[in-house]
């Protein structure tokens, strides 16, 4: 039977990877920099989805209107690219669930509002060869939740959307892939509970690594 779908495209952070570690580190060495107060891990769960700016309003008091914000983030991005390695690893089952697919020759691509250099680099370091194409926050791109990463990912892998699927863990994903006219798997593991994505319009869900194949290969829902 042909399959219905021969192209993924997922998210980064809370999807493939566990990133929030670093991303508080960061975070909080940046507010330590300026005097301001410290995140707590769920704090910072909260606030990550739309990208690093957005991070840092959420995170720094008064947002952008803080006199220092740019600098600030600018801190932020510095140390981040030093450290966004140091305890970010993929969630368990990810590696085994990205090498099912590739023996079964789906075409595989990572879009995210992290920012591009951070994204390719976790890419090469943890997914090799697995992963054929990953795009972050570039300049002349929109970011999610407009569609434009998913579509330069898809002609860069010579795919069309209607054999695409797009898997990721928050709403900030729902609306990407409904504003791209791909169907979204929400995965559990990640940074939001399926109660708050259900509210927001989550119809697939996938528990564990293995139920994300189970979809694709078979049509299974949690």
């Amino acid at each position: 039977m042909q399959k219905k779908y021969d192209t993924v495209i997922f998210d980064l952070d809370g999807t493939l990877l566990d990133t929030l570690e670093d991303l508080k580190d960061a975070v909080n060495y940046a507010m330590c920099q300026y005097g301001l107060p410290q995140h707590t891990l769920e704090e910072i769960r909260r606030f990550v989805g739309n990208g690093i700016r957005r991070l840092l309003e959420l995170s720094v008091p008064e947002g952008e209107a803080h006199p220092a914000f740019e600098e600030i983030l600018r801190t932020f991005r510095a140390y981040y690219s030093e450290h966004c390695m140091d305890q970010t690893k993929p969630y368990a089952g990810i590696e085994d669930m990205l090498r099912q697919l590739k023996r079964e020759g789906y075409a595989m691509a990572i879009v995210s509002n992290k920012v591009d250099s951070a994204v390719k680099t976790l890419n090469r370091e943890h997914f090799g060869e697995l992963v054929e194409v990953a795009i972050g926050e570039t300049q002349g791109i929109a970011r999610k939740p407009a569609p434009d990463m998913i579509e330069k990912a898809l002609q860069k892998l010579n795919k069309t959307k209607e054999s695409a699927v797009y898997v990721g863990d928050s709403e900030v994903d729902l609306a990407t892939a409904a504003n791209a006219g791909l169907p979204c798997i929400s995965v559990l593991w990640g940074f939001r509970e399926r109660d708050f994505l259900a509210a927001r319009g989550a119809l697939q869900f996938a528990a564990t690594p293995s139920k994300v194949v189970r979809f694709l290969t078979g049509g299974e829902n949690e």
